[in-house]
């Protein structure tokens, strides 16, 4: 089989070829896709520049989501799966024609569900859900402020929200994204290019404070979103955006991190507010059932219509660098596919 090999860290341009590799055998519990599509995640960019620690050893095939049909199955998989349509997650190795992954990271989807669509409920949904009613509980008519909106796992948010009837807050940055979102009935929307958020909100708010935070940035954006919540109030990040693309190596994620500053306990009891952190690698590796659970759920949503991931466009795998290229300097809205 052919695979988008990442040979080296650092620019899109110069870090994948295209090589010659074995085809993967199912092991027990997983299933073997003929891969129509893979999905970008910011994470692929992260592990690009050599900042995710979590990423394999180069030279290396990445990738976290895809759509394909199902070619064989391993031990203890049910068969009715081989020649279905599926999507959902990998352990990395979608950036290839052939992926074998867990068959409880994935679900049967329509045949004419765009490819694209059907990428982003593996990573970008399958994120939002756990995120918003799985590691805690986004409640009815709460306050929400949605961070990078206009993205794959902003966009997911931003769905799940409005089904939950909350009060939304986005930030964007660029006209185009915060028209778009404002296109999409999202309440309150900020350009963090041109204003300072946590001024903007404290506006709108007055006396009030937000009920949740979710945080794709890190850096200098924590410590405002921990003055943005109120009593029993919750900041659960995902990402940290504000580091990629930054030169100055293991001095830049200091500095990142200095930039959000000391967490007390004491003082979070205190206001009864949580931190919550997000991996979904970790979950997946360790509570596996829940990617099963949340993929079910998120399936089920898209038939009844209540959520529709938004494309960001199709690249063919020859445009792979331009693609990880305009994803990284946020050139795009919703989720990237890349098709064999």
């Amino acid at each position: 089989m052919k695979a988008a090999v990442l040979t080296t860290n650092g620019n899109a341009f110069d870090s994948f070829e295209i090589r010659d590799l074995d085809k993967p055998t199912p092991q027990e519990g997983q299933v073997l896709i003929k891969v129509e599509a893979f999905g970008l995640n910011f994470a692929d960019v992260m592990a690009r520049r050599g900042l995710y620690r979590e990423a394999p050893p180069l030279p290396s095939v990445i990738g976290y989501d895809l759509v394909g049909k199902v070619e064989a199955v391993g031990s203890g998989v049910d068969t009715s799966l081989i020649g279905e349509r599926v999507a959902g997650m990998s352990r990395f190795g979608s950036y290839a024609e052939y992926c074998a992954t867990q068959a409880s990271g994935v679900a049967v989807v329509p045949d004419d569900m765009p490819a694209a669509e059907a990428c982003a409920l593996g990573t970008q949904y399958c994120t939002a859900w756990y995120a918003a009613f799985q590691a805690t509980n986004m409640n009815p008519g709460e306050r929400v402020l949605i961070h990078a909106a206009a993205g794959g796992v902003g966009t997911a948010l931003v769905q799940l929200a409005q089904w939950k009837g909350c009060e939304i807050f986005a930030t964007a940055g660029s006209d185009e994204k915060i028209q778009l979102l404002k296109d999409r009935g999202v309440q309150h929307v900020i350009n963090y290019r041109t204003q300072d958020y946590e001024e903007e909100i404290k506006k709108i708010l007055g006396e009030k404070r937000l009920d949740m935070t979710f945080n794709a940035i890190a850096g200098s954006t924590f410590k405002k979103d921990m003055r943005l919540i109120g009593a029993g109030g919750r900041v659960v990040i995902y990402g940290a955006a504000e580091r990629a693309g930054k030169k100055g190596g293991k001095w830049a994620t200091i500095n990142m991190l200095r930039k959000m500053g000391l967490l007390i306990p004491l003082l979070r009891m205190a206001k009864s507010q949580a931190l919550i952190g997000v991996n979904m690698l970790k979950i997946a590796d360790h509570r596996p059932q829940r990617i099963a659970e949340a993929l079910e759920e998120l399936v089920k949503l898209y038939q009844e219509g209540v959520i529709k991931p938004q494309s960001g466009g199709e690249y063919s795998v020859n445009e792979l660098a331009q693609a990880h290229d305009d994803l990284e300097y946020r050139r795009t809205t919703g989720k990237l596919a890349v098709r064999w």
